[in-house]
């Protein structure tokens, strides 16, 4: 994964869209949106309203966040004040919903009733549905005068693919957020306080992960004389055993890296070998994972709860579970700082693995752009979503960093593809000594001069070694997460591997009627082949189902978008 040029060619380019105010090519002729930005009379980004401005927003919420001070509240806390001071907006929430289905079954019901909030995030399909019943305000002016020029300037790394999401009939409709690469990049993350207690090294093979699960299992690593652990910790009740093309980023606790160390990518669209597009779900290499799975399964390496328990994160954080797969920001950021304070000896560390049969890691990869801010149509101050997007980016290295981002009222991720794999380097370099915080105040990376400013409260020598040993998280708890998350869960993406992107990530016409059946057919069939409820050989007539009930006629649709 090393970008280097990249990295640097998108400094440099950031730093030319700040010095001429996002001025922009007229050569450039990826979206319509890009090309008329430059006959567009710019608005100040950063202007507070001369008389205040009130957005109603549907807000998603995170049940388990106890960062809150006391007397704070989601519709009130150091954000929404914030917001309310320097651009004069009041945020009110009107509805609310626990992040995950509760929230997107509360905006489905939103777009049914067509009673939208002014504003409000949304994922793809949902996004689709709303420019077809005619719900949404055209975006495209607000966007040209009024996002920042960082805003557009991340927006443009794209190369196109950002704005073209958004773009239906030469108008854009929503603002696409932008993703680092490494949070689509899911892989293994192992107690390895408990390999060293039992002699053990890090599984690299399939093979060798079941060995390690195995001894986590019946070995008694925690040492407390009891049959009490776990060796792979998996998703929850209502968790995705794996991601998919409309939710292909953070599937944390999902069996991603398993399918994919066999080449399996359920839930995308691929190109067969005759050069046209398949379905992940229903190849053969598929099957060869779910017989894996129901394998570890039966052998009790696998959560027996699996799909069951309420939170993933209760085997982690308790100390019971000893592998479980994720992106770069679930440790720090996930259960592992609660997983400290109950064992501060604790040691998660992060694996690019299980690899395939030639000793590749071949993950699959996502969409840059996966959420999308709306406002309803006929809203009178759309361009107050816009700049509440451009305040939080410029200024999120202000706000106390142990109240959860999340509390932000409307919050879009906006990060350079490679902002992850640039601030790991960038902050090797201010820990070697030859790299000073003050060398990187650079656009497009908003967090990483304070980064630089914070790494050495949590850090501990050796700066090269990770192990937990060497932090201190109580130094400040919040910036550890920060750093623990950025040193061991992107130190692994340094060296290269096999990306597998698929075909598209947008949903066709048939899709809108048919795919919520195939995928409860779909979702149903695999859990059952894992826990043993169903006979593995019941993939095969899962495959004909699929194809009968709408799926060859997707595949003809998928197949026809995507003809060059």
């Amino acid at each position: 994964m090393s970008k280097s040029k990249k990295g640097i060619q998108i400094l440099l380019a950031g730093m030319i869209i700040v010095l001429t105010a996002c001025s922009q090519s007229n050569s450039s002729k990826e979206s319509p949106i890009s090309s008329t930005a430059a006959v567009q009379k710019a608005a100040d980004p950063f202007g507070k309203s001369e008389k205040p401005i009130t957005l109603k927003i549907g807000k998603e919420v995170d049940a388990s966040d106890k960062s809150l001070p006391a007397g704070d509240s989601p519709e009130n806390n150091q954000y929404t004040r914030y917001v309310k001071e320097n651009l004069n907006i009041d945020t009110k929430i009107v509805w609310q919903a626990a992040a995950g289905k509760d929230y997107e079954q509360k905006v489905n019901l939103s777009i049914a009733s067509n009673d939208l909030p002014d504003a409000l995030v949304v994922k793809e399909t949902q996004f689709r549905q709303m420019v077809k019943s005619g719900q949404l305000e055209d975006l495209t002016d607000v966007y040209n005068k009024y996002a920042s020029p960082t805003i557009k300037g991340i927006i443009e790394t794209t190369n196109g693919l950002a704005l073209k999401s958004v773009t239906v009939d030469g108008k854009m409709y929503a603002l696409p957020n932008v993703t680092p690469e490494s949070d689509m990049v899911h892989y293994m993350w192992i107690r390895k306080d408990w390999l060293d207690k039992l002699g053990l090294q890090p599984p690299k093979t399939m093979d060798e992960l079941e060995k390690v699960a195995k001894a986590f299992v019946e070995q008694d690593p925690d040492g407390n004389g009891k049959a009490d652990t776990i060796g792979i910790a998996g998703p929850q009740l209502g968790g995705k055993l794996n991601a998919d093309f409309i939710n292909p980023n953070s599937n944390n606790y999902g069996f991603d890296p398993i399918f994919a160390s066999f080449h399996s990518y359920p839930g995308y669209w691929l190109k067969g070998s005759n050069g046209k597009a398949t379905y992940g779900s229903i190849q053969p290499e598929t099957k060869q994972a779910l017989s894996k799975l129901r394998d570890f399964y039966t052998k009790g390496l696998i959560d027996k709860e699996v799909s069951i328990r309420k939170d993933a994160q209760e085997t982690i954080k308790n100390g019971t579970a000893g592998i479980y797969f994720g992106v770069w920001w679930s440790g720090g950021y996930g259960p592992l700082a609660d997983a400290i304070k109950n064992n501060p000896k604790a040691n998660w560390q992060a694996y690019t693995a299980p690899l395939d049969v030639n000793g590749e890691f071949t993950p699959h990869m996502g969409n840059p752009s996966n959420q999308y801010l709306v406002v309803r149509k006929g809203y009178e101050h759309p361009e107050a979503a816009i700049q509440m997007q451009n305040l939080l980016y410029r200024d999120e290295s202000k706000f106390d960093v142990n109240v959860a981002i999340g509390n932000y009222p409307l919050r879009l991720v906006f990060a350079s593809m490679d902002v992850m794999d640039v601030t790991y380097k960038m902050l090797k370099e201010v820990l070697a000594g030859t790299k000073k915080p003050e060398d990187l105040n650079l656009p497009g990376y908003n967090l990483l001069k304070t980064d630089a400013e914070n790494v050495k409260k949590v850090k501990l020598e050796p700066y090269d070694n990770y192990d937990i040993q060497y932090w201190n998280p109580n130094a400040d708890l919040g910036v550890w997460k920060r750093m623990y998350s950025t040193f061991v869960g992107i130190s692994p993406l340094q060296k290269p591997y096999k990306k597998t992107y698929s075909v598209t990530y947008s949903q066709t016409k048939t899709m809108e009627s048919r795919w919520a059946s195939l995928d409860k057919l779909e979702k149903e069939t695999f859990l059952k082949i894992i826990m043993g409820a169903a006979p593995l050989d019941s993939f095969d007539q899962f495959v004909l189902d699929w194809k009968k009930q709408g799926g060859d006629q997707i595949l003809a649709e998928i197949n026809e978008v995507a003809k060059p």
